[in-house]
């Protein structure tokens, strides 16, 4: 069996050697005087030996800001005092021997949230070709035309004078050598070789693009470089057009899905033309995917999809592969429905998720969200393990993703580690220090992070001069509002806050190398997160393991945790939980993390590592594989188990040769059509009646008939059947064979009061939604709406909030809403057929050791497979080895 990992960027790429008279490799991030020596000799670090000598780099430090390609952000100059901190931190341009722990390695640790530039542009760690992708269309339908006029006129003039240029670069044939990719999943990445080497996973199978474009190369570099993945790293590359992936990747995940799974609605794609111009390309970069999947396909392989842009896989793998054991786990957070409806392709992406056997998250909170989704969006049952659809159940659940401790562990003994240590600590010693490392986008909060830390400063001004916030700030963003702002805040501070000797705010804004990382987190005396969402943030999680003291002389620092992110929940209290839209909320974490007692920072600490080495990335492999596997087995068995073909023969010689038969026989659907008791056909109903007569008659019989009608209605039909087992609106009421009393198990109180909190919310709906009506029944109401004059859409959206309203409201009360056709029925959680059922089993007859090793028990049961609540009654009836025939 092997396990296809399925993720937008394989964890390698290329490098391709420069074959022309090329300049000097890019300087590394320049070290004190006192590392020169270590720094020099051979290191696991070292991706090359091509380090310039000392003194030879004359070239003026660039950050990733400066670089951005759009020529209009301009960012104010950083100050003297910012220089110096820049020229000790990051003096020269990034490389790959700075980013990564071990760039030589194409299978050693990674950054976990790495903060690369994005893809199509050139190289900084690689050489790699450049994207060829055309200008997507503008965002205004004005821009949009004239465009389509250049591009006419454009071509025109270009006729014929390509006509036998080679579309592919001859730079880009050159030989090359398997690296660890920049791009992709850092964490995703470290969990899988974590378990990998632990023997939690065997035989994977990694699935995903390369990680630059792909245009320039050609063909038979292209089948060289998939067959060497292939071959030596277990890795099937699929390759899409730059404009397929470009149209996928920055314009529809990055400008749509991104921002509104993170509660930012994006207003800019102003024009239709440019919404179904994305959509396009992510679904045929969804496509290259599931095709590449499908191909490599064999009967047992475990399929494992994860993330944001790849949301259609799923489904689409499913349709050519229909009994596939696929999972799909969402690293991002999954926003309310109120945001989520805001997608214009929201049923499409749902739907695509649906394809799995599981779809799993990182909290709770966003499994509740999309279940609330999918029952407001596509009117579907959700359950609190999952969505019922017409043919099948998919579970939903939700564990989050952890990191490899043992691999940090063994980067920071690492010799820049520690040298690295010791210096800072000399250049920052008698102050406290607190560190943050985000990109500068709209998400992660750095501007609130900065305002907060500037109100810090002017509310406890005794503490300006004895700290220093380092904020490490990368950026490839092209909001140049943002990145204004935040400058803004920065010479603030700076030109208010600072003295000739002392700055406390130290602005980077290109990215740190992964030893300088290491021994910040280890000297801090706090971190600080502010992000507006996110789906879990590990670098909280490295902050912890880095401050269990060795190396240096700060241990057991706190950490300032925004609510928002999924960490602050699996933390359970022990981080310093803020909302990042409250100053005085973080200024005042400030002031209570650098004044906490060692005590208590140790108490916290303890907690923290704890789950922090429980919940690893090893773990979360592992706790994934087996919840899919068991999941897969249930359902496998619910859809091949549980509606055998009946042979008529077998079931006949089965009867006569019983002593004791129990028949369980659903009505609705079944037995008689749906409808009022007035509008039932009258033969049909006579048939039914002389049907069971002839079964009761035999007394070795036992016969129940379950409805959803209530309990006067269904004496009404079958009271000319004596001795008919009776159940009642769908569980919730039983009379036995015989007896005239009904046995009611719901409480009457407690249905009294869910049912005073249900109905003005029924009423809400009723108000908008014409041509509705409200049935109440003893134990259950339902909001009918087949009369609605509403058209569809409308009709189906409200009563798909009105199912996810009520279940939000009426949780803590033990009552479900569930949306059919033409109503929503709002029942007890904790009553219904399958309960009813098992009432049934529990009693010696049928449950005994001699009943149920007695070969001559016969037991039959009939219903309509509709919902979750049959699949339950299913399960119960093969539990007992009932024989079953559905409809």
């Amino acid at each position: 069996m092997t396990t296809h990992v399925v993720s937008l960027f394989l964890p390698y790429t290329v490098d391709f050697q420069d074959n022309k008279s090329a300049p000097p490799s890019p300087p590394q991030a320049a070290v004190p005087t006192q590392l020169s020596d270590t720094l020099h000799k051979p290191s696991t670090t070292n991706l090359s030996s091509t380090r310039p000598a000392p003194g030879k780099n004359e070239e003026q430090p660039q950050s990733l800001l400066k670089r951005a390609p759009p020529s209009h952000i301009a960012l104010p100059k950083a100050s003297t005092r910012m220089t110096e901190h820049e020229d000790f931190f990051t003096p020269g341009q990034p490389s790959a021997a700075t980013h990564f722990p071990n760039a030589a390695d194409p299978r050693g640790l990674v950054r976990s949230d790495a903060h690369v530039p994005e893809w199509g542009g050139s190289g900084i760690f690689f050489n790699q070709p450049v994207s060829r992708v055309e200008p997507a269309p503008p965002d205004t339908i004005l821009e949009y035309a004239k465009a389509q006029e250049r591009a006419q006129a454009q071509k025109e003039r270009m006729k014929g004078s390509h006509a036998g240029k080679p579309v592919t670069d001859p730079r880009w044939a050159a030989e090359y050598r398997v690296v660890p990719a920049a791009q992709g999943n850092g964490g995703l990445t470290n969990a899988l070789r974590a378990a990998v080497d632990n023997k939690c996973l065997s035989d994977t199978i990694t699935v995903g693009l390369i990680g630059f474009p792909t245009d320039s190369l050609n063909e038979e570099k292209k089948t060289e470089i998939y067959e060497k993945l292939e071959e030596e790293h277990d890795a099937l590359t699929v390759f899409v057009s730059d404009k397929d992936f470009d149209g996928h990747y920055a314009h529809y995940c990055k400008t749509i899905l991104w921002p509104v799974f993170h509660y930012i609605i994006p207003d800019h794609p102003k024009s239709k033309a440019f919404l179904d111009h994305s959509w396009i390309f992510y679904v045929k970069v969804n496509q290259a995917f599931a095709d590449k999947v499908v191909k490599n396909y064999k009967r047992g392989d475990v399929i494992w999809v994860h993330d944001y842009h790849l949301c259609l896989v799923p489904q689409m793998v499913r349709q050519k592969l229909p009994d596939a054991q696929i999972g799909f786990f969402l690293h991002t957070a999954f926003p309310s429905s109120e945001v989520f409806r805001c997608l214009a392709a929201r049923k499409e992406l749902l739907d695509g998720m649906l394809g799995a056997n599981l779809v799993a998250f990182q909290t709770p909170e966003y499994a509740h969200h999309f279940l609330q989704t999918c029952s407001r969006i596509l009117s579907v049952e959700a359950t609190e393990d999952g969505v019922q659809l017409e043919n099948r159940f998919v579970n939903v659940w939700s564990s989050p993703i952890g990191i490899d401790p043992r691999a940090l562990s063994l980067a920071r003994e690492e010799p820049e580690v520690l040298e690295w240590i010791q210096t800072m600590q000399k250049r920052y010693e008698g102050k406290k220090v607190i560190v943050a490392r985000d990109k500068l986008d709209n998400i992660r909060g750095v501007r609130q992070k900065l305002l907060a830390f500037e109100l810090f400063l002017n509310k406890y001004p005794e503490w300006k001069d004895k700290v220093v916030m380092i904020q490490v700030a990368t950026s490839t963003t092209e909001d140049t509002e943002l990145a204004a702002t935040v400058s803004e805040i920065v010479t603030r501070i700076d030109a208010v806050h600072s003295t000739l000797t002392h700055n406390p705010l130290i602005f980077l804004r290109q990215d740190i190398s992964f030893s300088q990382y290491l021994a910040l987190l280890s000297i801090a005396d706090a971190l600080a997160i502010t992000s507006l969402r996110e789906g879990m943030n590990l670098t909280c999680h490295e902050f912890v393991i880095c401050q269990d003291g060795r190396g240096g002389e700060k241990k057991h620092s706190p950490v300032i945790l925004s609510e928002f992110t999924g960490s602050a929940s699996i933390f359970d209290g022990a981080d310093l939980a803020i909302n990042p839209w409250d100053y005085n909320n973080i200024a005042e974490a400030f002031r209570i993390a650098l004044e906490m007692k060692d005590d208590e920072k140790e108490r916290r600490f303890t907690k923290m590592r704890n789950i922090v080495m429980n919940q690893t990335g090893d773990n979360w492999v592992k706790k994934l594989s087996t919840h899919l596997a068991k999941v897969y087995e249930e359902q496998f068995k619910r859809d091949t188990m549980s509606i055998p073909r009946l042979s008529s023969s077998s079931l006949g010689s089965a009867y006569q040769q019983s002593q004791r038969r129990l028949f369980i026989l659903d009505y609705e659907g079944t037995l008689a059509s749906y409808g009022s008791v007035n509008k039932t056909i009258l033969t049909n109903t006579e048939r039914v009646i002389v049907l069971l007569n002839d079964l009761v008659a035999d007394d070795k019989n036992a016969v129940y008939v379950m409805t959803g009608r209530t309990v006067r209605e269904t004496e009404l039909i079958f009271n000319r059947v004596r001795g008919l087992g009776l159940i009642a609106e769908n569980g919730c009421f039983l009379r036995e064979p015989g007896a005239k009393e009904w046995i009611q198990f719901p409480d009457e109180e407690k249905t009294v009061k869910w049912k005073d909190s249900v109905k003005p919310i029924l009423q809400y709906y009723l108000e908008r939604v014409e041509g509705s009506w409200v049935e109440e029944r003893h134990c259950s109401i339902i909001f009918h709406y087949n009369k609605s004059d509403d058209n569809d859409d409308s009709t189906s959206r409200h009563a798909g909030d009105c199912a996810n309203h009520i279940n939000d409201a009426c949780e803590q009360q033990r009552v479900k809403a569930i949306p059919t056709k033409d109503s929503v029925v709002i029942e007890p959680v904790d009553f219904d057929k399958a309960s009813a059922a098992q009432h049934i089993f529990s009693k010696p007859t049928w449950c005994s050791d001699e009943a149920y090793q007695e070969p001559s028990r016969f037991i039959l049961g009939v219903l309509k497979h509709i919902s979750s609540e049959d699949d339950v009654m299913i399960g119960t009836c093969l539990t007992h080895s009932i024989p079953l025939l559905t409809k």
